[in-house]
C-alpha cells in the first residue's frame, strides 16, 4: 500500500487500539463549598458529575477549571446556577443511559413524578441528591436500574460525614464503583 504523501509503499501494520471507558467523580450538595481533597480523588476522573445543591456558581467555575463538568440545579440554586446546569439531565455515555435530577426520592418511593420519569426514560443509572444520604441500590422493579445519590460534599445539612462517589462506565457497564468519605462535616 503506497503512502499518501510519499507514495511509497510501506508494510502494512496492524493497530490495536484499546480504550478504558470513563470515569466519573460524582458529587451533590456541596453548597457553597468545595473541599481541597476533592480535586486529589477527581485527579484520574475523565469528568465530574454535580447532583444539585451547587449553592454558589463559583463551584461549578472551579470543577470546571479542573475538569469537564456536568450537572443539575437542586432546590437551593439561584437563577446563575440554572442557567447553568438544566434541571434533570438525560445522557447516554459508553453505552449506559443515564438520568438525573436532585430531587428523586430512594427506591421504592421516588418523588412526585420521578418514576413515571424513569419508566418513561428508562437510564440504567439513575442518580439524584437532595437526602445528604449517601445510597447506592439496584431497583429491580425498572429493569435492573442503578440509584446511586452520592450523600452530600459540603458543610451544611444534617449529614455527619462528606461523601463522594466514583465509578466507571465502559461498554455498557457500571463498574469499579468507590465510597469516598471527607471525613466530618464542618472539618
Amino acid at each position: 500500500m503506497p503512502n499518501i504523501i510519499s507514495g511509497k509503499k510501506v508494510p502494512f501494520r496492524e493497530k490495536i487500539y484499546t480504550f478504558d471507558g470513563m470515569k466519573i467523580g460524582l458529587i451533590s450538595d456541596t453548597h457553597g463549598f468545595l473541599h481541597e481533597r476533592i480535586f486529589h480523588h477527581f485527579k484520574d476522573c475523565d469528568e465530574i458529575w454535580h447532583a444539585g445543591d451547587v449553592g454558589d456558581v463559583s463551584v461549578i467555575e472551579q470543577l470546571e477549571q479542573f475538569k469537564p463538568t456536568r450537572g443539575v440545579y437542586g432546590n437551593i440554586d439561584d437563577k446563575t446556577i440554572q442557567s447553568v446546569f438544566p434541571e434533570e439531565l438525560i445522557l447516554e455515555i459508553e453505552g449506559v443511559k443515564i438520568y438525573m435530577i436532585h430531587i428523586g426520592g430512594t427506591p421504592p418511593r421516588y418523588a412526585t413524578g420521578v418514576r413515571k420519569r424513569l419508566e418513561d426514560i428508562k437510564p440504567q443509572l439513575f442518580i439524584c441528591g437532595h437526602s445528604h444520604i449517601l445510597k447506592v441500590m439496584a431497583d429491580d422493579s425498572l429493569g435492573k436500574m442503578l440509584y446511586m445519590n452520592p450523600g452530600a460534599a459540603g458543610n451544611h445539612g444534617f449529614h455527619q460525614v462528606r461523601t463522594l462517589l466514583r465509578f466507571d462506565l465502559e461498554a455498557g457497564r457500571i463498574k469499579n464503583l468507590e465510597v469516598i468519605e471527607l471525613g466530618k462535616r464542618g472539618m
